[in-house]
């Protein structure tokens, strides 16, 4: 399970976006479907990103499915068939995004590519060598996340490294969710303690390239974010990271060429490129596509604690093309 780097601030733009954080008064639901449809059942994950949570179920005929009982926010969604490989979108499941009966409703591009159906293959023996007893603590730990118990699920988490040093998704679960608690150091431990067992292990080394992100370390998080980006060229998170860190460092260039790719990945990411993709183009006097990214933003999570900032900025960009 990966995350993204969440944000500090910097001139007019927040330069990695906050969570999407709503009101929670009011649970929802997702319901979704799969296209084309697999002919076979699927397994689909739904992990928390504004705070720790996480549901799997098997995808019904027709490849639909549903969750109930949501706190609204931002989550990732993970499509698993074995053989296919996996598919992962974010999904904004908001109040202004739901029908009058609180459903918001997608539908999923089962679209995969030879590197993502080889790297959904791939288990290292070691994590296959994994002990019942640890892998029963970890299920245990995901059951309490599902039911929001983040201190039982941590109990199960460490229970399962204690039985199970090398058990590198523990470890994992354990820094995503410091990581949400903003407890960036412990995070950061527990991935570089993942990466022990398990050098070049694709989710804690993404993960720890956003951490250091956070933590203002860029030229030491593109290494990181760079060995990411080359174990999964086809997916959103790394593009986003390794956009926002060139940006970071000044190359905006690339920074422009790999958050371009992260949206056209997964243009609901949960590291919102639009916002760094806006704040760029503004620098560049690029008005107009600045402005078109904040509008993109703007639609697809109306409800980000981020949404009045970016209309802010919509109407300053409509004055200086006014000017123009």
């Amino acid at each position: 399970m990966a995350l993204e780097a969440m944000g500090r601030r910097s001139g007019w733009v927040l330069l990695l976006l906050a969570a999407t954080a709503v009101s929670a008064d009011r649970k929802l639901e997702l319901e979704g479907r799969i296209e084309p449809p697999p002919g076979k059942f699927c397994s689909v994950t739904l992990d928390g990103y504004d705070f720790p949570y996480a549901a799997s179920m098997i995808t019904g005929p027709g490849g639909r499915f549903r969750f109930k009982n949501l706190d609204p926010g931002a989550y990732t969604l993970y499509v698993f068939l074995p053989g296919r490989g996996e598919v992962r979108r974010t999904v904004s499941i908001t109040p202004s995004l739901a029908d009058e009966k609180g459903r918001v409703k997608i539908t999923v591009p089962f679209e995969v590519s030879g590197a993502a159906i080889e790297a959904a293959g791939t288990v290292s023996a070691r994590q296959l060598a994994i002990p019942k007893k640890a892998r029963a603590e970890y299920q245990k730990a995901r059951k309490k996340l599902n039911r929001r118990d983040t201190k039982g699920a941590i109990q199960h988490l460490k229970r399962a490294v204690e039985i199970a040093p090398d058990f590198v998704t523990a470890w994992n679960e354990l820094g995503t969710i410091a990581y949400r608690e903003e407890r960036y150091q412990d995070a950061e431990r527990y991935f570089r303690t993942a990466l022990e067992h398990e050098p070049g292990a694709y989710s804690p080394t993404v993960n720890l390239g956003g951490v250091l992100l956070t933590l203002g370390r860029y030229k030491e998080a593109l290494r990181y974010n760079e060995y990411a980006l080359k174990l999964r060229p086809d997916e959103a998170l790394p593009n986003s990271q390794l956009g926002m860190n060139w940006a970071y460092l000044g190359d905006e260039e690339k920074a422009i060429k790999y958050l371009k790719r992260s949206k056209q990945i997964d243009p609901n990411h949960f590291s919102h490129p639009q916002m760094m993709l806006a704040k760029l183009y503004a620098r560049r006097g690029e008005d107009k596509r600045a402005l078109e990214e904040l509008k993109d933003f703007l639609a697809r999570h109306p409800d980000s604690p981020n949404a009045k900032i970016a209309q802010g900025w919509v109407e300053v960009l409509k004055e200086r093309l006014k000017r123009k």
